[in-house]
């Protein structure tokens, strides 16, 4: 994760997010939340990724010594197999990486923008600041001459979905359960 300045401007029709420009009427939402990395995902999926590749890896050992066992040739199969064994190990050793990378990734105080649309904006910095930041953008959408011109810190992180966006929802009931309505 790396942040730098950006400015955010508010005029008259537009909120300017760094070099993004939100029409006013088309914000939808604008308020703060804390970003939560997926830890518990990752762990799960570490498993369920080292729980694949290892029997992968045993029955090819098998199909190896069968096959070499039938050839009476175990050498010819031996390199097979360590070459199966090595790129599991390398599997896990990436697989292993990812999840720590997750598991230490921080969590992040952010303000986001949602237009109509599917785009959001997220800027990050002082939760005070970003608060106060909120009200003042309600503020302008409410009341169209007002303008602002702030600096706020961008937010990069190197994989979206390793974060939890959004509101939490509980359901209970149904099936399949997509989060869209049909019209």
């Amino acid at each position: 994760m790396a942040s730098a300045a950006l400015s955010l401007v508010v005029t008259k029709r537009l909120l300017w997010v760094g070099g993004a420009a939100y029409p006013l009427q088309n914000v939808a939402r604008v308020y703060t939340f804390t970003l939560h990395p997926r830890r518990k995902e990752a762990v799960l999926r570490f498993f369920k990724r080292a729980a694949l590749a290892v029997p992968v890896a045993m029955a090819f050992t098998v199909f190896g010594a069968i096959a070499g066992a039938l050839a009476r040739s175990g050498d010819a199969f031996g390199g097979f197999i360590l070459f199966i064994w090595l790129a599991t190990v390398g599997c896990l050793i990436y697989f292993f990486v990812d999840m720590i990378s997750v598991l230490s990734a921080p969590s992040h105080f952010v303000m986001a923008v949602e237009s109509n649309g599917r785009s959001t904006a997220l800027v990050t910095g002082d939760p005070g600041h970003l608060n106060q930041l909120v009200q003042q953008i309600a503020h302008a959408i409410e009341n169209p001459e007002t303008e602002l011109s702030v600096r706020v810190e961008q937010l990069t992180i190197s994989n979206p979905s390793n974060y939890y966006f959004g509101d939490a929802v509980n359901m209970y009931g149904g099936s399949g359960n997509v989060g869209m309505s049909g019209v």
